[in-house]
């Protein structure tokens, strides 16, 4: 092929796009009904309640911290919708931002006494939000076969710790 030619057209593969569609409105439906459960119970959003669970996961003693670029990429987010993310949940001390001793340029990322608090009662209405949000989604025809693989998944991973 030179570089004139163009790549052959792919096929259209529409079961592929509705596959997506699908799993894409499961986690709509999902990431909606926990959002406003954890923000009437906790003054919580999804995503802070993420980055908060993500990080006191992390938490393993020395080195267990997460920099912030590790932590945009565990929460799916960019770096700069990351640090204002950081920056809101620092502003109400439920987080901490500190220099890496070992390289003074990076910064890492760690949860305060009063996150962790908050963290610990949010947790139980995230799971509860969880469960009712998929019942609610296992109901649809089209949504039920990926309610059954996310419970799957979530027994391999009690398996496996």
């Amino acid at each position: 092929m030179t570089s004139k030619e163009s790549p052959a057209p792919q096929q259209s593969d529409p079961g592929l796009a509705q596959g997506w569609c699908t799993l894409a409105a499961l986690h709509g439906r999902i990431q909606t009904h926990i959002e406003r459960v954890l923000q009437a119970a906790h003054g919580l959003s999804v995503r802070e309640f993420s980055v908060l669970d993500v990080l006191s996961r992390q938490h393993t003693g020395e080195g267990g911290h997460l920099r912030m670029q590790q932590l945009a990429e565990a929460v799916v987010l960019s770096q700069s919708a990351t640090t204002r993310l950081v920056n809101r949940l620092e502003e109400r001390s439920l987080l901490v931002r500190y220099l890496c001793p070992p390289d003074r340029r990076g910064i890492y990322t760690d949860v305060t006494g009063a996150g962790r608090k908050l963290l610990d009662q949010a947790r139980p209405t995230h799971d509860s939000a969880l469960r009712e949000a998929l019942e609610k989604a296992n109901k649809r025809l089209e949504l039920s076969p990926l309610v059954s693989a996310v419970r799957s998944l979530a027994k391999a991973a009690e398996t496996n710790d």
